[in-house]
């Protein structure tokens, strides 16, 4: 099972940092990956880390977030910086690996003045 935790409520330019954590389990065998939705809209894929280490971003977010992992704390987390009100949205985490696919609940970020 996934856990999101870190959301919350931020100023336009402000910075959270949300991590992703998992009972019972390595994360260190998945890929892990962040995806989020607004009200009315599809879940959209914003990045991910392999289990290698390589990341991939979504256009709108490179340069402001950052996802990594600590293998020591089996956590992932994505680092968010200069969020703007169109990075409001529930962030969810999601961790696959052959045959598995899990999805957390799902953390909520809010970016407004």
């Amino acid at each position: 099972q996934l856990v999101e935790s870190g959301g919350g409520s931020v100023h336009p330019g402000g910075s959270l940092r949300i991590s992703c954590s998992a009972s019972g389990g390595d994360l260190g065998m998945y890929s892990l990956s962040w995806y989020r939705q607004s009200p009315g809209d599809e879940r959209e894929f914003v990045a991910q880390i392999t289990k290698r280490g390589d990341t991939t971003y979504r256009d709108s977010v490179k340069g402001r977030f950052t996802v990594a992992r600590d293998r020591q704390e089996n956590l992932a987390y994505l680092q968010m910086n200069g969020l703007n009100s169109d990075d409001t949205a529930v962030y969810y985490c999601r961790a696959q690996a052959p045959g598995r696919d899990v999805w957390g609940q799902g953390t909520q970020v809010t970016v407004s003045s």
